[in-house]
């Protein structure tokens, strides 16, 4: 059943996000989640000859621990697709060395922390609509982002990740908004999936 499989998809995730694997072992499952299960966003007629995901090598640059700003207001972000119109809270802006970046409460059922962003390796070397940090909806939490004490939180950009859309247009997505759009090259994380 389709519902059920996306359940268990939704729980795997959830599962490696919160494992104490490293992150090489994260990969690695990663990669075997996207060719083995039926939720994958891997299109099915391309899962028996996928190799595993591209990605930048590992940096530690590329973790930077920085105070969230408060911030306020909302965004509306389409998706494109049958979720149409989404409504965004900001929660805080991290100041990075890459330029800044509004960290998101998902106003829909459940909510959640949602930070999406485009830097400046977009179109060229990563998915041109940019990629996701974290989506707590999804149960990425943990790793890419990390809330600390006294208002700071932890981005690791090694485990940043393309969109579902990213790999097969059957998937719609909500990309970063102009705020998110930043000009430095964060080198690190998923790179841009090979289409035939």
């Amino acid at each position: 059943m389709e519902d059920l499989d996306l359940a268990d998809w939704r729980q795997r995730v959830a599962a490696l996000y919160l494992s104490d694997v490293d992150l090489a072992g994260f990969r690695a499952a990663r990669d075997r989640l996207f060719a083995e299960h039926p939720q994958s966003p891997i299109p099915p007629e391309r899962r028996a000859d996928f190799a595993g995901l591209p990605y930048f090598p590992p940096d530690p640059a590329a973790v930077v621990e920085v105070e969230l700003e408060p911030a306020d207001g909302t965004e509306s972000i389409d998706t494109g697709g049958p979720d149409g119109v989404v409504r965004y809270r900001r929660v805080g802006v991290a100041r990075t060395g890459w330029g800044p970046l509004t960290l998101w409460w998902i106003e829909a059922y459940g909510g959640g922390l949602f930070l999406p962003f485009r830097d400046g390796t977009a179109g060229r070397e990563t998915y041109g609509g940019g990629r996701y940090l974290t989506d707590t909806v999804k149960g990425t939490f943990g790793r890419g982002l990390t809330l600390l004490p006294g208002d700071r939180v932890r981005l690791d950009f090694n485990y940043a990740y393309n969109p579902s859309c990213a790999y097969d247009d059957r998937w719609a997505c909500p990309l970063a908004p102009p705020e998110n759009r930043v000009p430095g090259e964060i080198r690190a994380g998923e790179l841009t999936y090979p289409h035939d």
